[in-house]
């Protein structure tokens, strides 16, 4: 597999909440982390903690890995800003499992935060749980910092809340 991946090509593109490609690595994000949790999870708190309008969605991302010499594409990670009040939060970062390892999440970080710097937002926050441990050492490697948790995850103590401060140079 790694000598596929060697050939394939990243691309990160703005898309719809709605497009479908992101609403499958959603779904995809949903199958996997969802029974991490459903052990102390109810379904109302993930109701609660999971639910984005999409009126809130700031961007949404998708990054391709295009076959080189191809026209094939695939969807491989996700990642999404939404409004948490003065704040831009980042939601639902996903990267299948075949691509992890490949930069994907290094350049939706990036795509993210971009973002989050041209909306002139003087830090990017997110939260995570307790059984993401790839996912706090990715935050905690990119220059995150644990904060306290926030709204609306209070009802979620076993959260991992992060901000990246952002230079106002």
């Amino acid at each position: 597999m790694p000598s596929e991946l060697a050939l394939s090509t990243l691309q990160v593109s703005d898309v719809s909440w709605f497009d479908p490609d992101a609403e499958a690595l959603r779904a995809a994000m949903a199958a996997e982390v969802g029974p991490r949790y459903s052990d102390r999870v109810s379904t109302a708190d993930r109701a609660a903690t999971n639910a984005v309008d999409p009126q809130s969605v700031f961007l949404t991302v998708v990054v391709y890995a295009a076959d080189e010499g191809t026209d094939k594409r695939e969807g491989v990670g996700h990642a999404a800003l939404r409004w948490n009040g003065e704040d831009l939060e980042l939601k639902r970062m996903f990267v299948t499992a075949e691509h992890r390892g490949t930069g994907v999440s290094t350049a939706l970080l990036r795509a993210v935060e971009d973002a989050a710097r041209r909306a002139a937002r003087p830090r990017l926050i997110l939260q995570t749980g307790d059984r993401q441990p790839d996912a706090v050492r990715l935050y905690e490697k990119s220059g995150y910092s644990r904060i306290p948790i926030f709204s609306p995850y209070e009802i979620l103590p076993f959260s991992n809340c992060f901000e990246k401060v952002f230079d106002q140079g």
